[in-house]
């Protein structure tokens, strides 16, 4: 499956939105330094979809708000 998602780092909360469109905003506590942002996307999106974490890539966008994603 390949997901178009909106990230929003330094939220209050941790959770995920669905659009209309059918894209995903994910709100993170962590902060876009050193790639902590982009690995708790992987872990909440794992416990959100239950799938490994192994399993999810991240195929456009490690450094943008906006990312593709794989699993």
């Amino acid at each position: 499956m390949k997901y178009t998602i909106t990230v929003k780092p330094g939220s209050s909360q941790e959770k995920i939105v669905e659009t209309a469109s059918g894209e995903l905003t994910v709100y993170l506590h962590a902060q876009p330094h050193d790639g902590s942002a982009n690995t708790a996307l992987i872990k909440l999106l794992s416990k959100h979809f239950k799938v490994p974490k192994t399993s999810i890539t991240i195929t456009h966008g490690t450094k943008s708000r906006t990312k593709t994603i794989e699993f």
